[in-house]
């Protein structure tokens, strides 16, 4: 009889730990299943904000090249409004260490370059303008993106919650292995999905915060620039050489600084990415073996 007694109490208690061990396995399915999607959604906003910035800093620097060739017209400019000859004689005569073909014209000449070089400077000034305001824009734009693009509360707990997940499969599948159950599928899913609890996802956090900070530098900046640039390019302005001349050449440094920062961003999110690429490796490894 008490033979008897011990066998069923066998039975019930293989049956409860069969019945755990169910359990626990339709909990890792159920926590570890979809993570992946989100992950991806955060690599590819990577991808849209590395080519965002990379608009900026391509726009930035090309509004300093064309500021450093806007200040040589300038000096061209300068040289020849400080050699004009108010009396419109038929010559200027030129410094003795300055060449005879640059200067040796007629007045009408002169005022013809004059008017020339101060229509290119003009134009300059506006594709300068144009440059930093697009540098600017994509800034603002990846600032926005990169401090969204980030692991957020609600995916560190899924992942969090797959983790205890997969450590109370392990257990159960301990009992379950003494019980003789086949736990070879089991075994996979918790090798796989155990890898969880060796992510590093404060890298992608890094990434999307060093992206972020270095993209509101760019924007502002930029904005800065623009207004500067758009400032020094006025009618106003440029009849007072030095304050044009001072204005120019903060919008030169700005420019720079805005192709600096941009370019810092663009390293930012393109890392981001590579970050975030071994971390799906280990959700797609996960849910492979959860199929």
């Amino acid at each position: 009889m008490k033979y008897i007694l011990f066998i069923a109490l066998s039975l019930v208690a293989c049956g409860s730990h069969a019945a755990d061990f169910d359990v626990a396995l339709r909990a890792v399915r159920s926590r570890c299943a979809g993570i992946s999607r989100e992950l991806s959604d955060i690599k590819r906003m990577a991808g849209i904000n590395t080519a965002i910035t990379g608009v900026g800093t391509a726009a930035a620097t090309g509004a300093t090249v064309v500021g450093i060739v806007k200040s040589s017209v300038d000096k061209d400019l300068r040289a020849i409004l400080a050699r004009v000859d108010e009396t419109e004689n038929t010559t200027v005569n030129p410094p003795a260490d300055e060449v005879m073909s640059v200067y040796d014209k007629t007045a009408t000449d002169i005022k013809s370059e004059q008017s020339e070089l101060y229509n290119k400077s003009k134009k300059l000034g506006n594709w300068r303008t144009g440059l930093l305001g697009v540098g600017a824009a994509t800034n603002v734009a990846g600032a926005v993106i990169a401090a969204n693009n980030r692991v957020d509360g609600d995916l560190q707990s899924r992942i969090d919650e797959c983790i205890a997940a997969v450590d109370s499969l392990k257990s159960a599948m301990a009992q379950a292995r003494i019980d003789g159950a086949n736990v070879e599928t089991a075994n996979k899913i918790a090798t796989a999905c155990g890898e969880w609890k060796y992510a590093d996802l404060s890298i992608i956090n890094n990434r999307a915060r060093g992206a972020m900070i270095s993209s509101i530098v760019g924007a502002t900046t930029g904005t800065v620039g623009t207004i500067t640039s758009a400032s020094a390019n006025t009618d106003t302005t440029r009849s007072d050489a030095d304050k044009e001349k001072t204005l120019n050449t903060a919008s030169n440094v700005l420019a720079g600084g805005t192709a600096v920062a941009s370019g810092v961003a663009t390293i930012f999110n393109a890392t981001q990415i590579a970050a975030v690429k071994k971390i799906v490796k280990i959700a797609d490894e996960c849910e492979a073996a959860l199929r």
